[in-house]
């Protein structure tokens, strides 16, 4: 049996918390090419509210549309300005619009009716719908969108009572390959712990976000798109839904991941380390999840996109969604034509990964 469910914790990035944080920290702004321009409907009853920007690049979705942005420029016409209701810099499917009640259909026509009349104030070529959930994509879904799916992997929890009962349910093989990959932590003198949100000191703060910029700057030659104060302001006003894997080595701070939960799912969003050290990334990124996710009773765990050698270490392969307008005829056309073989290579692609997971056949 699963240990307990937290108490009705809200999918975290929808909150509005987390959404005021991204724009009073300037991470989310006209300047940075994410305006704000939210839809609200409110009424003495009730309220409906859905994150809308006004994009006039591609950076920081996840969902890729750069070669329909080439297109259309070489076509000689604009695809930006383009509006997108996506949570900015976050790759994790759930709620899109926030609501205090339940939505049907009807309301979500009033929302698509409410775009298409921005769309032409900001002539904007398009409308995107990243990573909706299942309620919201089946809500939202019309005649006028496009649907895309791509690929994830996310640990799923079979009721596991321990990270040993987790690895019980794998071939020899994997979980002898699991166990070295641990073990070669402790042999690196490396300790590992785990943090709930009041438990994150300033200093470990300050430390975090060194290691979020060190990693952009790694791997991109860039700085990253969320600012320090953005981490400031999350940590005081939702701490409840914020834990980091911190690493150390004689007994100073080499490494740590941060991690978003609600009531039935862990997000694994940024990690950073000041060396290479081997398998530490699996040790923070993933096995210290997983462990978090079971304590918790939690179902889920999504690491973040890409990632393919999550695998053989037990995520499974799981499709995304994306809803898509497309205001220009023949490039709606064209589109659609390239989604439906996207589409097809993406089933592909699942089945072939299935063969790679480490579990013990049925």
């Amino acid at each position: 049996m699963k240990n307990f469910k937290m108490n009705d914790l809200s999918y975290p990035f929808l909150r509005s918390t987390f959404l005021d944080a991204l724009e009073s920290s300037g991470s989310v702004s006209a300047e940075t090419g994410w305006e704000p321009i939210h839809l609200k409907i409110e009424n003495s009853e009730s309220s409906i509210f859905m994150p809308l920007y006004l994009k006039n690049h591609s950076m920081g979705e996840y969902v890729f549309d750069y070669p329909w942005a080439n297109a259309y420029h070489q076509h000689g016409l604009d695809y930006y300005p383009k509006l997108v209701t996506a949570i900015p810099f976050t790759p994790s499917t759930g709620d899109r619009i926030r609501s205090d009640f339940d939505l049907n259909t009807e309301h979500c026509d009033a929302l698509f009716s409410e775009v298409m009349l921005i769309a032409d104030e900001t002539e904007a070529s398009s409308w995107h719908i990243l990573f909706p959930n299942d309620l919201h994509l089946n809500l939202l879904y019309n005649k006028d969108l496009l649907q895309r799916s791509a690929v994830q992997y996310h640990w799923i929890n079979t009721n596991y009572e321990s990270f040993e009962h987790y690895l019980s349910s794998m071939t020899s093989r994997k979980r002898k390959m699991i166990k070295k990959e641990r073990r070669h932590i402790l042999d690196q003198n490396i300790h590992v712990d785990i943090l709930d949100g009041t438990q994150i000191s300033r200093s470990m703060w300050s430390f975090f976000f060194q290691l979020y910029e060190r990693t952009y700057a790694k791997r991109n030659g860039t700085r990253g798109y969320l600012t320090s104060q953005f981490f400031t302001e999350i940590a005081q006003t939702m701490p409840e839904q914020i834990a980091m894997s911190v690493a150390t080595k004689n007994s100073q701070p080499i490494a740590c991941a941060l991690y978003l939960f609600d009531d039935s799912t862990l997000y694994g969003r940024y990690w950073g380390s000041i060396g290479d050290y081997q398998f530490l990334h699996f040790e923070l990124c993933y096995y210290q999840g997983i462990e978090f996710a079971i304590k918790k009773g939690l179902d889920r765990y999504d690491a973040g996109a890409q990632g393919e050698q999550k695998l053989v270490r037990g995520f499974q392969p799981v499709k995304t969604f994306s809803l898509h307008w497309i205001k220009q005829p023949e490039f709606r056309e064209a589109i659609d034509r390239f989604l439906n073989q996207e589409s097809e290579a993406v089933d592909h692609h699942i089945e072939q990964a299935k063969e790679l997971l480490p579990f013990k056949s049925p």
